[in-house]
């Protein structure tokens, strides 16, 4: 008798499969299945064998990282190789505000700003309430009759206190924090002799059991079930032990995470002391309005499960080192820098020319464009421990390539109310797509087939559409400074004309011609691998007669895409985010264009033009095609680039 599989997801070929068993057996050769009562016994064993099939199937799933689903299973096997999810993270704001103690009796030398809840959201924000707390107390003293709490970083949640005290003899004893949405980062741990003590010894995170001895000040962490955490310390090793009778409060903050990133409007909740004689009163009057410094930001949501199936093989495999590339783009955004957005790391060999011992980053954070040069050392510090010695990490600053698109849209004038409301689906469909996920990130490619249908799909009025590419970088340059400037696309580029005039341009102004906006291009050398850059000048934005003022002023490689200006003393230019700079534009040999190592891929939708053009061939109103109106599938246009100098 063949063996029969009993391990089939699906009721009918499971009951299929029992009745042939059945039927291979003599005695019910040529029973009726079918309307006897043994197709209910049948029924239920194919039901029986159906839940069992799917609970082995289930369970053997929450095995394996990879296709476990429970989030309580998922920690759990990462934590089988050391990993500890991300928590929330609580957004963060700086205030300031004044006291006027003139009028308070007594008098107060100084002023405490108690822990726990100092600020809220002003009216609401986003349809909620906001609180925003301080771990600890806060004491000014009173200087001519004013407290000045300045620059005071304040934390979205609200501040908790969790006590335990801890007994040996209890060995099922566990230190579980009752509140989901903490942020592990806010969690304070300090440990007393008993109850009654009033000194007490702070304990420090420790995420692992490096520069640590038996007298360490340490705890540890991990996640448990529902989003909660649980404390460890120490067992007289790795990490000072417990002992009996020790009264252990915990303060954490309950945060809402990224739903208050944003706020930059507070009122005063907080409560303030001082103390005079040995007791102490409440200050409720003299409070100024408060001065936000820094809107609230870094807030962040729980690690998801697919991030933790991601990054804990890959901590894993990096064995807590960075040794390649996959190991900084690991450990950074996991273990030092969370507020990671996307990252791109690669070796001082792969560039022009090469920088051997280093080790090139570029972060985009979760919040803003750039990261702070504080930040930058921070990161640097934190990987000391992981880096290998003699290699040198270098932060750089993110770089955007961003794309131009210029696009013809036929459609059939019969099918659309107006061409400004297929536009409108467009460039909103358009956006959609600039905001995604395959745009968004380091090593991140333009799909040019892919957006072309987006255009098309966009409404059933579509026909066609006639999309051109081009690739900008904003050159941000010293003024009244000789200084060498060098600007890489990452991508190569396409020489339209063996004539020159292949880049643009914005204008700026340099030392030694007068009174006069100048533009760049380039005239190509007969190899097409390179050429030569220089300076003109136009009677206006539109003209196509441009007058040559300085030849040899750089050189650009079409191949490797870098374009390199030679020592020049710019004096003006365009004006972006408050510094001063040259929109440089090219075409791309490849509409398919790649952000290479450092460069962060933008589409820029609002340099961006899509035209509506009736297709009067599908319209019906030019069957034979004898006025269609052609578009051009190369892009022409001015000389140098709109915008002018603002500067």
């Amino acid at each position: 008798m063949p063996l029969a599989n009993f391990t089939n997801l699906d009721f009918d070929q499971v009951k299929t499969t029992l009745t042939d068993y059945i039927q291979s057996n003599s005695n019910f050769t040529d029973y009726d299945f079918q309307g006897s009562n043994l197709s209910t016994i049948i029924d239920l064993l194919a039901y029986n064998t159906y839940i069992t099939s799917y609970n082995a199937n289930m369970v053997t799933n929450e095995v394996f990282i990879d296709s476990a689903t429970l989030r309580e299973n998922i920690i759990s096997l990462a934590r089988n190789i050391g990993y500890v999810p991300r928590s929330k993270k609580a957004a963060r704001a700086v205030i300031s505000f004044t006291v006027n103690t003139t009028n308070i009796i007594p008098t107060p030398a100084t002023l405490t700003l108690k822990a726990g809840p100092v600020a809220g959201t002003s009216g609401s924000f986003g349809n909620s309430s906001y609180i925003f707390s301080i771990l600890e107390d806060i004491s000014v003293p009173v200087r001519d009759g004013v407290a000045e709490f300045n620059n005071i970083t304040i934390y979205e949640g609200t501040l908790l206190t969790s006590n335990f005290t801890f007994n040996s003899r209890d060995v099922n004893q566990k230190f579980i924090l009752p509140n989901a949405g903490i942020d592990t980062d806010l969690i304070s741990v300090k440990v007393k002799t008993n109850e009654s003590s009033t000194a007490a010894a702070s304990y420090k995170l420790q995420d692992s059991l490096f520069d640590i001895n038996s007298s360490s000040n340490v705890y540890y962490i991990q996640e448990v079930e529902d989003e909660r955490y649980q404390i460890f310390f120490g067992d007289g090793i790795f990490g000072k032990s417990l002992k009996d009778g020790n009264f252990i409060p915990i303060n954490y903050i309950i945060t809402n995470g990224d739903s208050a990133n944003g706020v930059n409007s507070f009122t005063f909740s907080g409560r303030l002391t001082y103390i005079r004689n040995a007791e102490t009163y409440t200050v409720t009057s003299g409070i100024s309005l408060i001065t936000t410094e820094l809107s609230s930001s870094g807030g962040e949501v729980i690690e998801s499960t697919d991030s933790i199936k991601k990054f804990a093989p890959r901590i894993y495999a990096s064995q807590n080192r960075c040794l390649t590339a996959n190991d900084y783009e690991t450990l950074i955004p996991s273990r030092i820098y969370p507020e990671t957005e996307s990252i791109s790391v690669f070796g001082g060999e792969e560039v022009i020319p090469p920088q051997y011992g280093k080790v090139f980053i570029s972060i985009k954070p979760k919040s803003g464009d750039f990261i702070p040069n504080l930040i930058k050392e921070n990161i640097k510090l934190k990987l000391k421990k992981y880096a290998v010695a003699g290699i040198v990490p270098e932060i750089l600053d993110l770089k955007y390539l961003f794309l131009e698109i210029d696009s013809k849209v036929y459609y059939n004038s019969n099918l659309a109310p107006s061409a400004e409301y297929i536009s409108s689906i467009i460039q909103n469909n358009a956006n959609k797509y600039a905001e995604s996920s395959e745009m968004n990130k380091y090593g991140a490619r333009f799909k040019y087939s892919k957006f072309l249908k987006i255009i098309d799909d966009s409404q059933d009025a579509v026909t066609s559409n006639i999309t051109t590419v081009n690739m900008r970088r904003d050159l941000r340059v010293q003024i009244n400074t000789w200084a060498e400037y060098t600007i890489g696309f990452g991508n190569a580029f396409h020489i339209r004309s063996m004539n020159g005039y292949n880049i643009k341009s914005s204008a700026f102004r340099v030392n030694g011609i007068a009174n006069a906006d100048v533009y760049i291009s380039d005239i190509p050398n007969v190899n097409r691998i390179t050429g030569s850059l220089f300076l003109f000048t136009i009677p206006a934005i539109n003209s196509a007669t441009p007058t040559i003022v300085k030849r040899n002023v750089g050189n650009i490689n079409y191949v490797s895409g870098i374009i390199t200006l030679n020592p020049i003393n710019i004096q003006s230019g365009m004006m972006k985010d408050g510094q001063t700079t040259i929109e440089i534009g090219v075409i791309p040999s490849s509409n398919d264009v790649i952000g290479l190592q450092d460069l962060y891929l933008q589409l820029d939708i609002s340099s961006s033009t899509f035209e509506m053009v009736v297709d009067e061939i599908a319209s019906g109103l030019d069957p034979s095609a004898s006025n269609y109106l052609v578009s051009s599938s190369y892009s022409n246009g001015a000389l140098v680039r709109s915008g002018g100098r603002t500067q």
